[in-house]
């Protein structure tokens, strides 16, 4: 699931094809927050000189080869009048009036499609002071272009420290603590678990691709044209020392914890607007890299296509089925976060993500991209939400000697109510809820993540260290 970044005249990669069709077009957006007002002329320079540079995506449209009408990326000329836009409101208003304003801008500029005449990418210049920032910058990258790791390495590729801009960002590391010794005499009942979960896995992903619906909550409506409506994006932040704690007291990992947040939060959201969603049937779309490497790579390694092994460029992600536990099944609210680590260790030891792209790869041939976009546009649509998350910086950076204040992101153009993303940055957690206006309480929804975290925290302080699941 990647394509090759060298030259022009390159192939579309295939999952490029299926997130940019008539069937499905997804973008990611993300947003820096500033703790000084943006300098629109220093960032059209930096927009020029260290932006496009970076990929030859950012200055390539898809094109169709005229013989097979496969399609290709071609370079264009970039007008950087076209992809640069600065909204212009009302001056000397107060940080909660803008707030309003930015809302809304974002909910307007999520529902419109990128055109395909130019390279697909914008960037927009919010230069009013909200309750976040005193300045915004608004990257929206459209998922052809590559999925959220590489997008955000490429973006984090323009930034340096704060305190110091010759040092390099650091991360989290994305390594696992070690490798495990599994004993001879598991060997073989572990294959057959794995053999059993894959078929499981796979079958039933393709059950709830063409046939089988979540049922209809307050976090999907189950109709048609979902992706067309605006949306409301709203954030919150945890601290990761926090999660860390619950993550120690749990014997769990942080994505398990993360998990198992948003879970308590949606069935408490649901609750509070119908009883009668606390047993209703819910599954959430759990996205996990596939690319063996332990944490950002530098962009030339990305993407350079003679190695194998450092070739991380484009979209190389898969989704994992968990059904999200019912309220009327579970007593204690930590045991939503050992759920989520019971499904998610399933899950990984299934290989029934690389029998879904081996299907993928079938169908395109038989039903060409459309065919494959339209079975993934179904995947979607008949679960009730997707959970991404993304690590970020350890310490503060900078645009520019511009000081990064925030960061989050989120993608938009699925067909779902609901799409909930984590990014952590210098020690806090962002959470972004993006949610179909009108039909989804932001507020509410926000309010009842925030009292998961509060009422998972509480359990967890109530526990012994490393307690198992």
């Amino acid at each position: 699931m990647e394509f090759r970044e060298e030259g022009e005249g390159e192939p579309v990669s295939p999952t490029g094809q299926y997130f940019n069709s008539s069937i499905l077009s997804v973008a990611i957006f993300a947003v820096l927050e500033f703790e000084v007002p943006i300098n629109d002329s220093q960032a059209l320079s930096l927009i020029q000189d260290v932006f496009l540079p970076i990929n030859p995506r950012f200055s390539s449209i898809m094109v169709s080869d005229n013989a097979d009408q496969k399609k290709q990326w071609q370079r264009v000329e970039v007008k950087l009048e076209d992809h640069v836009h600065v909204p212009i409101f009302p001056s000397k208003m107060s940080p909660q009036s803008y707030d309003e304003y930015f809302d809304d801008y974002i909910s307007n500029i999520a529902a419109e499609k990128l055109p395909q005449n130019r390279p697909l990418w914008e960037i927009h210049i919010f230069k009013y002071p909200t309750s976040h920032a005193a300045g915004t910058l608004i990257f929206k990258l459209h998922h052809a272009l590559g999925d959220g790791y590489s997008l955000m390495g490429a973006l984090l590729s323009c930034l340096q420290s704060a305190e110091n801009p010759s040092v390099p960002l650091t991360f989290p590391s994305l390594k696992s603590s070690g490798p495990k010794t599994t004993h001879k005499t598991k060997i073989v009942p572990q294959f057959f678990s794995s053999v059993f979960q894959t078929v499981s896995d796979f079958s039933w992903s393709i059950l709830k691709s063409n046939f089988v619906e979540d049922d209809r909550t307050p976090i999907r409506s189950g109709e048609d044209g979902v992706e067309f409506r605006p949306i409301t994006l709203s954030t919150l932040t945890f601290s990761i020392d926090e999660i860390k704690l619950i993550k120690n007291k749990l014997g769990v990992t942080i994505n398990d914890v993360i998990v198992g947040i948003i879970f308590l939060g949606t069935r408490i959201y649901m609750q509070e607007i119908t009883q009668k969603s606390s047993n209703e049937h819910c599954t959430a779309l759990v996205l996990f890299r596939t690319r063996n490497i332990g944490g950002y790579t530098s962009i030339k390694e990305m993407i350079e296509p003679n190695n194998a092994k450092t070739t991380s460029w484009g979209n190389q992600f898969a989704f994992l089925h968990l059904p999200v536990p019912k309220s009327t099944e579970i007593s204690n609210p930590l045991d939503f976060v050992w759920e989520a680590q019971k499904m998610i260790k399933k899950k990984r030891s299934s290989a029934a993500s690389y029998l879904t792209s081996w299907l993928l790869d079938v169908l395109k041939k038989f039903r060409g991209p459309e065919g494959a976009a339209r079975y993934i546009h179904g995947t979607l649509k008949n679960s009730s939400l997707t959970i991404s998350n993304i690590i970020g910086p350890v310490e503060k950076m900078a645009l520019d000697n511009q000081a990064v204040c925030g960061l989050y992101f989120t993608a938009v153009g699925a067909p779902q109510c609901l799409t909930v993303t984590a990014l952590s940055y210098m020690g806090k957690l962002r959470i972004a809820l993006g949610a179909e206006k009108g039909f989804i309480d932001s507020h509410k929804l926000k309010a009842s993540m925030q009292n998961a975290f509060g009422v998972i925290l509480e359990a967890s302080n109530q526990i012994p260290p490393a307690k198992a699941a």
